[in-house]
């Protein structure tokens, strides 16, 4: 009697685990502007869609960089500021983009070493229900028209 229990127990924390992980992370056109030489910091740009039907969240950002956080750009009398968010929601069926003078991943503590076009900075984002999703975003040169970061 007392296997039967915890068998179904088991069960129902397996189809409760899977219901909730029905979150299909892809992410298209990954990519960091190249830095200047004493850059301390880079950004990173993406599209993210969630083809499942369960709405997700991108709470973090792994890299090889002293520090990576997801940022918001905030105009207030013509000036940009931008500012650390907890993460950002991907609606299931929808795709967010991260994108210069909005959302956006900052690569933190460059040191000298900036990111130069051709390079690939590899990555983990982190979703409530996905999981951990490996990317690697392409470095590119600065388009001149673009807003920056």
């Amino acid at each position: 009697m007392k296997r039967n229990t915890l068998a179904a127990m088991a069960l129902l924390t397996l189809s409760a685990t899977s219901a909730f992980a029905d979150s299909i992370i892809t992410v298209t056109d990954a990519k960091a502007f190249e830095t200047a030489p004493s850059a301390m910091a880079g950004g990173g740009f993406m599209q993210i869609t969630n083809t499942g039907t369960t709405d997700d969240r991108l709470i973090g950002v792994e890299a090889d960089f002293p520090r990576v956080e997801i940022h918001t750009t905030e105009f207030t009398d013509g000036v940009a500021r931008m500012m650390h968010v907890d993460g950002v929601d991907v609606p299931a069926g929808e795709t967010v983009t991260l994108e210069p003078g909005a959302l956006h991943v900052m690569f933190m503590g460059l040191r000298g070493d900036p990111l130069e076009e051709g390079e690939t900075v590899p990555a983990t984002l982190i979703f409530e229900q996905a999981g951990e999703v490996s990317i690697a975003f392409n470095v590119v040169k600065r388009d001149i028209a673009a807003h920056g970061n």
